[in-house]
């Protein structure tokens, strides 16, 4: 193979600007990757890599496609897929030689990526048949950590996770039942993304638990994780914004448990204050429902799922399987129907209370991992390290969320840390804006690239994309923001968060003290005035209906202006009942003001 020019980033918005000026083609940054790939030093990361003659063969396919006009938005990228996904002609084995299969098509989600013009490297490694969190449990051998080898990858996604933060691939498919797209992501500094259960296909993926499989993304931006993610839903992707959060719910800090590990602790608390002064409120949370229900995910009849879709295999070929895998699975064997159900009641109940967070906070934001083990310890005690690494992630598929793990920064080590922002369903576009926001503000390295976030970007704007259709973009600024009074009402009407911003600064706010519960109203200055804090939803037409009838005088519902130049409806007030309200203007915000004044103001409500 003749020598490739060097390709110092893979991330999609560099990737596109060295192709748009044409500084390199498709076929020299494949060959450049297929050459770092080959001098890496840990085969672990791959089962099976696909042949150059054969990668060539894609990248010329393409090229042919882009020549004839074909709009392909990965065009030229390189991408890994876990080794339980299919790719037609290519094994999967799931980490298990005895088990192995070739298919003859790809899963749906794979060739969608191919369609759109990716090019397919590889199979990486994993915990066999998925079940780990620490990547330790693989006869292809233990994928080892990007910055020390004698920690930890994470699992079960681990070749993934590698391949990313090492930079041998733009992006990666993983899974994530338990965890195992996002614990690699905190091991190795990047990013792992994964969408509600039920919102991607799973045909084509060999099931761990099949009713709460993901396919997730493992990138190296938030924002790579939306592209890639819209792209594999069969969508155009839309140009993603930056979304600062408003409001996010913790646990109580004597809930959290760090293993002992004081600088994780130390790097989780600094990310939260981080958070708050960048505007953001934070709620705290009971956090004994979710990890209630985590625990059903090994302790509870779930298990058993994982023994129905390999119970016909294991009949001829335990023997042939990772011991420790092998003994997991076996238990799933033990529980009865009645167990089952009962354990789904719990579930119902426990989800119920879980989702009202999010009539509080925007996400929930939690460790993504307790700590970062060697692996030489995880090898002594693997059943009880795949248990701890998922106290902060297994709850996530039972109650049904989606979810972003971001880095937040190093131990004194050199080993990365890392949070997660949970979000209900249908967040999943939001929870990528607020992490692209968050990555952009603390400026890490990406991966183990030594690479940082590039400026610009030819699919990235600040704004927002348009109300979909059949929706009514609206601002709130009091009773019906975050935590507030009329929240829950406004999600009743089947609002979708959008993003927290600040109107134009040509507003002066009045708080209504003798309404109830107080409420504020915005009114445009024609002599200037300041940026008020909001929260922007989309709301379906007959919810915006509805939330026009209920607006209580002198309030009403005008277009109010934001800083980006968005025009969006929104709460306005009459300016002869203005002049005998509380001019807040200087609070720049409803929350501030009632956080920074004494007066009292009633928190009842039953109704809007």
């Amino acid at each position: 193979m003749r020598p490739a020019p060097a390709v110092s980033t893979l991330d999609l918005k560099s990737l596109s600007r060295i192709y748009q000026t044409r500084e390199a083609s498709p076929h020299d940054v494949l060959s450049s990757v297929l050459q770092k790939i080959a001098a890496y030093p840990d085969p672990a990361v791959w089962i099976h890599r696909i042949p150059s003659e054969a990668v060539f063969a894609q990248v010329e396919a393409v090229e042919k496609r882009r020549n004839a006009g074909e709009k392909l938005p990965l065009y030229g990228v390189p991408f890994a897929i876990k080794d339980s996904i299919d790719l037609a002609g290519s094994p999967t084995t799931v980490a298990c030689p005895a088990y192995s299969y070739t298919p003859e098509r790809s899963a749906t989600v794979v060739q969608r990526l191919l369609d759109a013009g990716a090019i397919a490297v590889g199979k990486t490694n994993l915990d066999q048949f998925g079940t780990g969190l620490a990547g330790d449990r693989s006869p292809y051998g233990a994928c080892r950590n990007v910055f020390n080898p004698e920690f930890i990858s994470g699992g079960s996604s681990s070749g993934s996770g590698v391949a990313v933060a090492a930079g041998l691939v733009s992006f990666a498919l993983g899974t994530d039942t338990a965890g195992s797209g996002r614990v690699p992501a905190a091991a190795n500094n990047i990013v792992g993304f994964k969408q509600a259960p039920g919102l991607l296909s799973t045909d084509g993926l060999v099931p761990s638990c099949a009713s709460l499989d993901c396919i997730s993304f493992v990138t190296l931006t938030a924002e790579d994780a939306a592209y890639t993610y819209e792209v594999a839903q069969g969508r155009e992707p839309v140009p993603l914004g930056e979304s600062p959060l408003a409001t996010f719910a913790v646990a109580p800090d004597s809930e959290l448990d760090f293993c002992g590990d004081a600088e994780r602790a130390a790097l989780h608390w600094a990310a939260l204050e981080r958070l708050e002064q960048s505007g953001a409120r934070r709620v705290t949370i009971d956090f004994a429902p979710f990890r209630e229900s985590g625990q059903l995910l090994y302790g509870g009849p779930w298990v058993a799922e994982r023994f129905a879709a390999l119970e016909s295999f294991m009949r001829d070929s335990a023997d042939k399987m990772y011991p420790v895998t092998r003994s997991i699975i076996e238990g799933g064997s033990a529980y009865r129907a009645v167990d089952v159900f009962r354990a789904q009641q719990r579930l119902r109940a426990l989800r119920e209370v879980c989702l009202r967070v999010f009539e509080q906070a925007e996400v929930l934001v939690v460790p993504t991992i307790p700590t970062l083990p060697k692996l030489a310890d995880v090898q002594a005690d693997s059943i009880a390290w795949s248990r701890r690494l998922g106290m902060y992630t297994n709850f996530a598929n039972l109650v049904g969320l989606s979810a972003l793990a971001v880095p937040v920064g190093f131990t004194s080590a050199g080993l990365p840390a890392g949070i997660t922002l949970l979000g209900p369903p249908r967040s999943e576009r939001p929870l990528c804006e607020i992490g692209m926001a968050w990555q952009r503000q603390i400026d890490l390295p990406l991966g183990a690239t030594g690479n940082r976030l590039p400026v610009g970007s030819p699919h990235t704007v600040r704004r927002p994309s348009a109300a979909p259709d059949g929706y009514v973009r609206v601002s709130v600024a009091g009773a019906h923001l975050k935590g507030e009074p009329f929240h829950p009402a406004l999600c009743k009407l089947g609002a979708r968060f959008v993003r927290a911003c600040r109107t134009a600064p040509k507003y002066s706010f009045h708080a209504f003290l003798d309404l109830n519960p107080p409420r504020p109203g915005l009114l445009r200055r024609a002599d200037g005035g300041q940026g008020i804090a909001v929260e922007i939803y989309d709301l379906p037409f007959d919810g915006f209906g509805q939330l026009v009838a209920s607006v209580a005088p002198p309030l009403a519902i005008g277009t109010v202006e934001l800083e980006d130049g968005e025009m969006v409806k929104g709460f306005l007030c009459e300016s002869c009942a203005a002049e005998q309200a509380r001019d807040i203007s200087d609070f720049g915000g409803w929350i501030a003001f009632r956080s920074q004044t004494s007066r009292n103001i009633s928190q009842s409500s039953t109704s809007y």
